[in-house]
């Protein structure tokens, strides 16, 4: 008794559904009929609140903004409806067919209204007891798309109706099939033929053949029902239907349509993969819809070229990903707890090749190459160095690595009293060694000779625009920077002294072609370039015999630093060439200690190794040539002193005219004492 229940109430809902439908081609046919007869009153009163079609020809749908990489391949797309234009024109003919034959077979003898399937399809309906066609046109579906809600209403209907006899008279049926291919809805959130191509077949519409043009063709009726990916055997079989249909009305021969129902369709996955450049691609639409307007990022069809390089990128997950399973798995990690980040910039125009971010975008868009202040440590004292050859001092200049006790009012007595990471002392040594060797102690004394201030404005000049703490214990890298700002820094050394601002847009240029903006490098000169290649080339020692030993098997000269903060939360190495300068940061975001042993050259260098290994592996080895106005005099390393002939020393850098002249070399009476 309950079966034929329900069954009555199903066959109750389709008879008012058909009779809805039938009252519904009724209304068309009088709408029809009084179109025919030039219009009348009632007429014009029921039109007047219709939007006017003038503008169709001009119409400018909704398309998709397209993001590509520095070699022109895409990397990503932004939209509210994934929809990409093409041609009528350049679809081949039976795409066209084949959309025909499903949707509108008498769509180039009817004006708009096909009165004749109309009355077709109210009795194939009646017939069969429940709706198996339905009467819209090919123009009544663009009408509806374009001006109409998807209500199901009486007058949404003869509205439709009138819009699709004025579009038929106002455009032509190539100038209506152009809109129709371009706007129609086909599944899985694709727009257009050309979008549902790519999307299904990994390729343009220009290339479709006959079996793929047929399923697709299938899918306005019901693109979920009929998608290939959710429903395989509804699709082939609404394949077939449209393929029989374009037999039956002479497109295509019988043996043809045969051998399309026997092919193969080689679909490509639908989902979408994990974004390569997440974090990169989430800068760019945040500049975008800031400076431009959400409609126009997601509406109106940019070509957003960057600066970025995918295969860069590539290395760049990989290296990071890499490196951070090797730090948990040496400290028993739980897998993906530890973070990570990587900035790649070309030296010389300050064009971002790679950028990581993170370990998953998909769990934090927070950005840690570009959002997050993280204490620098020791990767901070080239700049502290840098501005202390700027004020006379030389890689050759002896301080003393000893205990001191400093004035504090924060620390318990008043005093504060600098360590070395490995708690030791060396006694006098050159400030080429105390560099190389991340000497703390010495970089304080450094900095108490130059002055707090004067380097804080150096570091500022440089690149460097987060706050700074103004105390000794800036020597140290106690105040947060983001790795973007210590890249930026670091490339001035690389770049003869040049600052250039990091960029990672080149050109932006909307549908027609109109630039909305282009970049352009000025370099800025901020410090002297012999100061610059000073301090690059005891970097240089860093990798031959410092702290930074573990990249030196990438065979080229490379200027670095490591840096580690309190406890090992923050491991840095940044790193640069002539050409390409690439900085890592592996920490927690919490801020905890990584490990006993996971300095910066353990924990975060293999990561920037594993990277430039293989982004310089096709480019030629360079050198850090010296500028005009450096000279090269051959020291004792230990004390800075110049060599007697036969001695054994190594060729330090010095301004002309400001290299140690005699054996003393100008020491105090604290650092003589110790060569005595």
């Amino acid at each position: 008794m309950p079966l034929r229940r329900k069954k009555n109430k199903r066959n109750n809902g389709e008879a008012r559904k058909l009779a809805s439908l039938f009252n519904i081609f009724l209304g068309v046919i009088v709408i029809v009929l009084v179109i025919a007869v030039s219009g009348t009153i009632g007429y014009y009163a029921f039109t007047m609140d219709l939007p006017g079609i003038d503008a169709l020809k001009d119409y400018r749908p909704s398309i998709s903004s397209r993001v590509y990489d520095n070699n022109n391949q895409l990397i990503d797309e932004f939209f509210l409806e994934d929809r990409k234009l093409i041609r009528v024109n350049e679809v081949p003919k039976i795409v066209i067919q084949a959309f025909v034959a499903a949707e509108d077979a008498r769509f180039f003898e009817h004006r708009g209204l096909d009165v004749q399937s109309i009355f077709r399809a109210v009795f194939k309906n009646l017939e069969a007891g429940h709706i198996i066609q339905g009467g819209s046109t090919i123009t009544q579906q663009v009408a509806k798309m374009m001006y109409l809600s998807p209500e199901k209403k009486y007058t949404r209907k003869l509205k439709e109706a009138i819009l699709a006899y004025k579009i038929d008279k106002y455009l032509n049926k190539d100038e209506i099939l152009n809109l129709y291919l371009n706007l129609i809805y086909l599944g899985h959130g694709t727009y257009g033929i050309e979008s549902a191509s790519l999307g299904y077949f990994g390729k343009s519409a220009r290339e479709l053949k006959l079996p793929e043009a047929a399923l697709l063709a299938g899918l306005p009726k019901a693109p979920s029902n009929y998608s290939p990916f959710l429903h395989y055997e509804k699709a082939k079989q609404r394949q077939v239907y449209v393929l029989t249909r374009m037999m039956e009305d002479g497109y295509i021969s019988r043996q043809e349509m045969e051998q399309a129902i026997q092919a193969p369709l080689k679909l490509r996955p639908i989902r979408p993969k994990d974004k390569i450049a997440a974090y990169f691609v989430e800068n760019v639409r945040r500049y975008v819809q800031e400076k431009y307007g959400a409609d126009v990022l997601y509406k109106e069809g940019l070509s957003i070229y960057t600066t970025l390089d995918l295969n860069m990128q590539k290395y760049a997950g990989e290296a990071m990903e890499r490196g951070l399973k090797e730090v948990e798995e040496r400290n028993k990690y739980q897998p993906g707890l530890v973070q990570g980040a990587l900035y790649c910039m070309d030296v010389r125009t300050g064009a971002i090749r790679a950028m990581v971010g993170g370990r998953d975008f998909n769990k934090s868009e927070f950005n840690r190459a570009t959002q997050s202040r993280r204490q620098p440590g020791s990767a901070f004292k080239p700049i502290i160095y840098t501005a202390a050859f700027d004020k006379g001092l030389t890689p050759a200049t002896v301080f003393v690595d000893s205990p001191v006790a400093l004035d504090d009012p924060s620390q318990e007595g008043g005093l504060w009293r600098p360590k070395n990471f490995d708690e030791k002392f060396m006694g006098p040594i050159t400030m080429r060694t105390a560099l190389v060797q991340s000497r703390n102690v010495v970089t304080v004394k450094i900095l108490q000779e130059i002055g707090v201030d004067y380097a804080v404005s150096y570091a500022m000049n440089m690149g460097i625009t987060s706050p700074l703490s103004r105390n000794l214990a800036l020597a140290l890298g106690v105040s947060g920077v983001t790795l973007q700002e210590l890249v930026q820094a670091y490339g001035v050394l690389a770049n003869e002294g040049k600052k250039v601002t990091p960029y990672f847009i080149k050109k932006i240029v909307d549908r027609t072609g109109n630039v909305f903006e282009e970049a352009k490098v000025q370099p800025e000169q901020v410090i002297d370039p012999r100061i610059a290649f000073i301090t690059s080339y005891v970097m240089q020692d860093v990798v031959i015999s410092g702290t930074g030993t573990r990249v030196r098997s990438i065979g080229r000269p490379v200027a670095a630093k490591t840096g580690t903060t309190n406890d090992n939360r923050d491991a840095w190495f940044i790193g640069m060439t002539p050409s390409l300068i690439t900085g890592v940061w592996v920490g927690f975001d919490q801020e905890a200690t990584l490990g006993s042993q996971e300095v910066g050259g353990r924990a975060a260098a293999p990561v920037w190794l594993y990277f430039m290994e293989k982004a310089l592996q096709k480019t030629p080895v360079e050198s850090f040539v010296a500028p005009p106005g450096i000279t090269f005099v051959k020291i004792n390393s230990h004390t800075g002193r110049p060599v007697s002939a036969g001695e054994k020393g190594i060729n330090e850098a010095f301004l002309e005219g400001a290299a140690p002249t005699d054996r003393v070399g100008g020491l105090s009476d604290e650092k003589e004492n110790f060569f005595r």
